[in-house]
């Protein structure tokens, strides 16, 4: 017990896939948030709400401001995250960042004015903040190995979802002559928020939270159910025994001291060790800074305003409308490739392809910018684009975030990738006015170049640095980082477990009259 590489997990059943993919239901009201706000800036009774009776005049400095003051809260509360989810339990600690979620929606949707808009979003900022940090933290530990790209991909399709439906819902409410045009769009987030919140409390904590916290019982009942097994099953004996033997083996290495030491842990090691925690804390970081350097949220952000640049567009709400479609269809195509082709695979040529179609867009825009023609290739060029990021790197940075961390270190590691995404989503919400605004840059189509040029960075960082770990445990993806590199690891295969190798099983399913205990508790 406890030695079989190939019995390490349960097979997979409808009711654990079922619970997987309504935790992925946390993507909706992420992209929601981040969909609506770029159509209600351009609804006129929202900016003549802000600007009143004329003591405010809404620049696009203030519209910068409101873009990225909801990523500036988040990178905070995807800081806080961490230690709350290792406190209190990761799936406590997404129903507490939906509720404040839901504080900071219900100021927004009363606004009158920028100040209540700003502080609105602040405050929703901390709570995406705790939710997109901690809920790829929670699938990722309860997601069978089989399916866990499957259903962390589906938490990109949720956001891609949540998109479309804010731009549905901006260019249903855009001509509706009152408030209502920008409330209703801005009180749907209460909605997705209250849906995830009560649902979770229907669904178990985290197994490995409880093997972290030494409780091992809690560990065996939350595995059991996740798993659709019973408690006294081989199978999740021979689970729990792996993820407490990985445990160990990493808190021998990396011993928790403090506060401060559980921190400085992120940073322990060397550079060149490729599963040290500072490789894989800088690994993390910087996919997700990556992802975002890919341009994919300019176009979500602010493409109504770019399409209406252009010039020849009639319905520029309509193009965005376009594109974020094309967003929901092509993500569905990464639950059957992250598993088959694999993550490194995708995200290697994803990054090409987004360069190439990137470029051809500045290329078309720069040399014959006014024809309606070239304006029309570039917009299906842009959807080309779009439709290779949806099927490689806006899954796949976040499914390999939650695969390559160890236990000790998972929630904060998360943490930190997530709040990188959001630094740098900020960074770019606050920057990108200054390239493209008639009055200051002025580069139009010419910002792809930047775009296209970044993506062929994202190539070369994929090649050199992204390790392949489709069909691995979490304890498994541990022993491949610390045998071989990225870029021959997608012939590594697991040969041997923790549990065996430290010899644990007995030790483990013994010292635990705990698990003993809680088989008859349960039964």
């Amino acid at each position: 017990m406890g030695g079989d590489v190939n019995r390490v997990e349960a097979p997979v059943t409808i009711k654990a896939y079922i619970m997987c993919v309504f935790a992925s239901f946390g993507g909706i009201f992420f992209g929601y948030d981040s969909g609506y706000i770029a159509g209600v800036l351009g609804m006129p009774y929202f900016i003549h709400a802000i600007e009143g009776e004329g003591a405010t005049t809404l620049t696009s400095s203030h519209k910068s401001l409101i873009t990225s003051i909801l990523s500036a809260g988040t990178f905070f509360g995807a800081l806080m995250a961490g230690d709350i989810a290792d406190m209190v339990g990761r799936r406590t600690t997404v129903i507490i960042g939906c509720l404040i979620f839901m504080v900071g929606a219900a100021l927004q949707t009363a606004t009158n004015g920028l100040a209540l808009i700003v502080a609105g979003r602040l405050v929703s900022g901390f709570g995406v903040g705790f939710v997109s940090a901690i809920i790829i933290l929670y699938m990722s530990e309860i997601a069978p190995r089989k399916i866990r790209g499957a259903v962390v991909s589906g938490y990109q399709f949720a956001i891609c979802i949540g998109l479309l439906l804010a731009s549905c819902v901006n260019y249903g409410t855009q001509d509706m002559d009152s408030t209502a045009s920008y409330r209703i769009p801005i009180g749907l987030q209460l909605f997705w928020a209250t849906v995830l919140a009560v649902g979770l409390f229907c669904l178990p904590e985290s197994p490995r939270f409880f093997v972290k916290r030494g409780e091992l019982d809690k560990a065996a009942k939350a595995l059991a159910s996740v798993r659709d097994q019973p408690i006294d099953s081989d199978y999740i004996k021979d689970e729990l025994s792996e993820i407490i033997a990985n445990h160990e083996y990493e808190m021998a290495l990396a011993p928790e001291r403090g506060y401060f030491g559980a921190w400085a842990n992120c940073f322990k090691g060397s550079l060149s060790d490729s599963s040290s925690y500072l490789r894989r804390t800088i690994l993390g970081t910087s996919m997700q800074m990556m992802q975002q350097w890919t341009g994919i949220n300019f176009v979500f952000y602010f493409g109504t305003t770019f399409f209406m640049q252009l010039g020849t567009i009639d319905d520029p709400f309509l193009i965005q409308l376009v594109t974020t479609l094309v967003n929901v269809c092509a993500t569905p195509i990464s639950f059957w490739s992250m598993e088959r082709l694999g993550r490194r695979t995708l995200l290697v040529w994803g990054a090409l392809a987004m360069a190439i179609c990137e470029i051809i867009v500045a290329i078309i825009g720069t040399v014959n910018p006014e024809s309606p023609t070239a304006v029309k290739v570039m917009i299906a060029f842009i959807c080309l684009y779009i439709f290779f990021f949806a099927t490689s790197w806006g899954p796949g940075a976040w499914v390999v975030i939650g695969e390559i961390y160890p236990l000790p270190m998972r929630a904060k590691g998360v943490a930190l990738s997530t709040a990188s995404n959001w630094l740098w989503n900020c960074i770019i919400a606050v920057i990108t006015p200054y390239m493209v605004d008639e009055d200051k840059g002025n580069l139009g189509a010419k910002v792809f170049y930047i775009w296209g040029g970044l993506c062929s960075v994202c190539f070369v960082y994929s090649y050199l640095l992204i390790p392949e770990t489709k069909g691995l445990t979490l304890e498994q993806v541990d022993q491949m980082l610390a045998e071989t590199s990225p870029r021959t690891s997608a012939a590594w295969k697991p040969h041997t477990t923790y549990a065996a190798e430290m010899g644990m099983t007995e030790k483990t399913m013994g010292k635990a009259g705990h698990v003993e205990n809680s088989r008859s508790e349960s039964v």
